[in-house]
C-alpha cells in the first residue's frame, strides 16, 4: 500500500456518508449538498495564497508572458475549461491562457488515467509549449501526487517560469515543487476518493478567482462589465448592446450604432461615447493606456 496516498485527506472515508446506499433520493441529495457547502469556506482560508498567485499572474501576463494550466484527470479537465473560457469572456488571444491535460485532448472525453504517472510526458509538455522565464505554470492535482504535474512544474521552474500549485491536501508532494501553493482542504469526499466532487468544486472556484482577478487587473473589465468580450453569436451580440448601454446610458439604437463603428468592440464603443473621440483616436488612446478603459476615458476627456 502506498503510505503517501493512504494518508491523504482526499482518500479518507467520510463518516457522515457511510450509509448513503441506504438513503432515499432526497436524503442522498441533502448529504451531497451539506458536503458541498463546506467548499467555499475551505477556499476562503486560501485567499492569502490565491492573492499572491494573482499578483504573479498579473505581472506575468502584463509583461508579455503566458499562463499554462497542467493537470491530469478531473483536475486537467477543470484547467482546460477555465483556460478555454478566457477568450470569449475577456477577449484574450487563445495563446495567453492555455490548458493541458495528461493524455492530450482525447483525455478530455475519455479517461486516460495512466498518463498522470508519467514524468516524461509532463516534461515533454513543458518543452512542446516552449515555456520560458516570462511564463507562469499552474499545476493542478487533488492528491498532489500526479507525477505528470510534479515533473512539469519542476521543468518549468528550471526554465525560470513562475510555478503555482492547486491541491486539496496540505504538505503534499506538489507543494514542494512550486513557488506558491494553494491548498483548499475540503475533507473526505461523499464517495471515497471521488475527487471530481468537493475537491473538483474547490479547484474550479480557485481557477475562477485566478483568471477573473488577473483579467480585472489587466483592465479587461469596466466596473464589473466584460467590455473585452468577443461577440461571436446572437446572445453575445445582445449582451454587447446591454453592456454599452449600462456603461454609458445610451439607448439600444445608439449603442448598436457605436458598436458597428467600433467593429463590435464594447470597449471602443464605450470609449467613443464617453469621450466623443472618433474610432481611430479612441483606439490609439486605449492603446496608450494599455487597454485600461477608465484611464483611457480620463486621458481622452482631457484631449476633448
Amino acid at each position: 500500500m502506498n503510505e503517501y496516498l493512504a494518508g491523504l485527506t482526499t482518500e479518507e472515508i467520510n463518516p457522515d456518508t457511510q450509509m448513503i446506499d441506504e438513503c432515499t433520493t432526497e436524503q442522498m441529495l441533502r448529504l451531497l449538498n451539506q458536503e458541498d457547502a463546506k467548499v467555499p469556506a475551505a477556499v476562503a482560508l486560501e485567499i492569502p495564497q490565491i492573492s499572491k498567485a494573482v499578483d504573479v499572474l498579473h505581472r506575468t501576463l502584463k509583461n508579455g508572458g503566458r499562463m499554462f494550466y497542467i493537470g491530469a484527470g478531473s483536475s486537467g479537465r477543470i484547467g482546460v475549461l477555465d483556460a478555454s473560457e478566457c477568450p470569449p469572456t475577456f477577449g484574450t488571444d487563445p495563446e495567453l491562457v492555455q490548458g493541458y491535460i495528461a493524455g492530450g485532448d482525447s483525455a478530455l472525453r475519455t479517461a486516460v488515467e495512466g498518463f498522470e504517472d508519467s514524468e516524461e510526458e509532463g516534461i515533454a509538455l513543458i518543452e512542446r509549449c516552449g515555456v520560458t522565464d516570462k511564463d507562469a505554470v499552474v499545476g493542478i492535482s487533488a492528491s498532489g501526487s500526479a507525477a505528470f504535474v510534479i515533473a512539469g512544474l519542476k521543468r518549468a521552474a528550471e526554465k525560470g517560469a513562475a510555478t503555482i500549485g492547486v491541491v486539496n491536501n496540505k504538505h503534499s508532494k506538489l507543494e514542494a515543487v512550486c513557488d506558491i501553493c494553494i491548498a483548499p482542504v475540503v475533507g473526505p469526499e461523499v464517495i471515497m476518493g471521488s475527487t471530481r466532487m468537493k475537491a473538483g468544486s474547490a479547484q474550479k472556484l480557485v481557477l475562477n478567482m485566478l483568471t477573473t482577478c488577473t483579467m480585472v487587473k489587466l483592465g479587461k473589465t469596466y466596473n464589473n462589465l466584460m467590455v473585452d468580450l468577443k461577440a461571436s453569436n446572437n446572445k453575445l451580440n445582445d449582451r454587447s448592446v446591454r453592456i454599452v448601454r449600462a456603461a454609458t446610458g445610451v439607448d439600444a439604437e445608439t449603442a448598436g450604432r457605436y458598436l458597428k463603428s467600433a467593429s463590435m468592440s464594447c470597449k471602443l464603443a464605450i470609449m467613443m461615447i464617453k469621450t466623443g473621440l472618433g474610432a481611430t483616436e479612441a483606439a490609439a488612446t486605449l492603446e496608450r493606456c494599455e487597454g485600461n478603459l477608465k484611464a483611457a476615458i480620463r486621458a481622452g476627456s482631457r484631449v476633448v
